[in-house]
């Protein structure tokens, strides 16, 4: 829609322009511009500059395209900025340094958007938010950039740190971790594998129906769903959008969850009539797993420390036909002493560095520090020590998390057991899918790695009370 508007920004009139800008392009920006300068995190801000009722549904979904692509190769896209662009970034106002990422973005990474589309829209859009000046520039990195695709000037390979950082886009400093603890070739296609779009996995709820006739359904609904690779329960969906207008979510056929996630209470095994304690709930996918393999007999104890996450939870329950799960806000790190003994299996999905979903959350490379890893492992070893208190003597621990750090990992772990002499790893080789065949699982852990399983990158271990 063309139209004369009176620029506003801060207070101060800018200027008149004829402008034409469509509304997908225009939301992501604004979401964007949250996510750089304001901290916020992708998909809080995606969903609510997504609930407006101007949007298409294909406006949705271009939006969420381009913000979640962006930020996905933010740091590629900011070297690639910086190697066309006569003004060095951080002088750039923030709005014309999100114009140009939205439009790199679009260059580099999409093949079904024109130059000319993806040139003369990021030009619309800087004369909105910045001025006249603004959007020649914008219009003449854009174009150079664009002559320029297929020799990028990239770092080096002699460099290879720095090179695999830039080409993949993710910190150097994490790009080294991964090289020393890996080695160049699985680092490159560990970082490869985190740039793709990763398969959307809901969970049967086998308390309402089975796998063939939820598939069915979907298809009945237009979702294009398959069956999972792994768990016997688990579901593909093709073509995902507003799955909770659905009719076999609103029913409670399923949960969202990935493959990785469910695999933590397969492992856990919890029996009907037991007693189980999930110590970091929310948002509450392992705990409602678990009533479900317990064909909803027993307990279930759902913990957190937010009241709006415990909350969600509730909500998943009723939409599931779950009644045995227990919420209550309490904190990890505070034994209580009421529940020493008590249970006969215990979850701790512990806090971690989430390095294992950057494919799912982008924003993760650039939030996390490799000074932040010491905190998160002595939380995770307090966590882990109380934690283990609740259990029965005979009865089982899981500790996962969804990073592949073996710091977070299998040290914490190792740690725990060697100054708890009555805790033991149990091996589940019996409980993994015939599909992923991994050896140590005999020995009571297993790290699933996106490159190689196709999962999120995942950690379980399984552990035992024998006295």
């Amino acid at each position: 829609m063309v139209k004369e508007i009176k620029l506003i920004k801060d207070g101060i009139w800018l200027m008149e322009v004829n402008v034409a800008v469509d509304l997908a392009r225009e939301t992501a920006l604004k979401i964007l511009y949250d996510i750089t300068e304001n901290q916020a995190y992708s998909n809080i801000s995606v969903n609510r500059h997504l609930d407006n009722d101007k949007l298409r549904e294909i406006d949705r979904s271009f939006a969420t395209e381009l913000v979640y692509g962006t930020v996905k190769w933010l740091l590629q896209i900011d070297y690639i900025i910086g190697k066309y662009s006569s003004v060095k970034l951080k002088k750039l106002s923030p709005w014309i340094k999100n114009v140009l990422r939205l439009g790199v973005y679009q260059l580099l990474h999409t093949d079904r958007i024109p130059v000319s589309a993806a040139c003369n829209t990021a030009v619309e859009l800087a004369k909105r938010y910045g001025h006249q000046a603004s959007s020649r520039f914008v219009n003449a990195v854009l174009r150079n950039i664009s002559k320029n695709i297929d020799n990028i000037p990239y770092p080096d390979k002699s460099d290879i740190a720095s090179y695999l950082s830039i080409f993949y886009s993710h910190p150097v400093w994490m790009v080294q971790k991964w090289i020393e603890l890996y080695g160049k070739e699985f680092t490159e296609e560990l970082l490869k594998s985190n740039n793709q779009v990763p398969d959307f996995i809901i969970r049967t709820n086998t308390l309402k129906t089975d796998r063939q006739t939820l598939l069915d359904l979907l298809h009945k609904e237009g979702i294009n769903a398959e069956p999972g690779r792994y768990i016997e329960e688990a579901v593909i969906l093709k073509n995902p959008s507003s799955i909770s207008n659905l009719e076999t979510f609103k029913k409670g056929y399923f949960q969202v969850q990935d493959e990785s996630s469910m695999l933590a209470g397969k492992i856990l095994d919890p029996k009907e009539g037991e007693t189980v304690i999930d110590v970091c709930s929310a948002p509450g996918g392992k705990a409602t797993h678990i009533a479900q393999i317990m064909n909803n007999n027993g307990t279930v104890l759902a913990r957190d420390i937010y009241e709006h996450k415990l909350n969600l939870i509730e909500q998943s329950c009723r939409r599931l036909g779950i009644d045995i799960i227990k919420t209550e806000i309490h904190d990890a790190c505070d034994i209580d002493e009421n529940l020493i003994g008590k249970a006969d299996r215990v979850l701790i999905d512990a806090p971690c560095s989430g390095l294992g979903i950057i494919r799912k959350k982008p924003d993760i490379k650039y939030s996390r520090t490799e000074n932040e890893l010491k905190e998160i492992t002595d939380l995770q070893q307090k966590i882990l020590n109380i934690a283990a208190r609740y259990l029965k003597v005979g009865g089982y621990l899981i500790y996962s998390t969804c990073t592949i750090q073996p710091q977070e990992n299998l040290e914490i772990v190792q740690d725990f057991l060697a100054k708890n002499a009555g805790f033991k790893l149990s091996g589940f080789r019996e409980l993994m899918p015939s599909a992923l065949d991994i050896s140590s699982s005999e020995e009571g852990y297993i790290q699933l790695y996106p490159n190689i399983n196709q999962t999120d990158g995942f950690f379980i271990s399984k552990i035992k009370r024998e006295k």
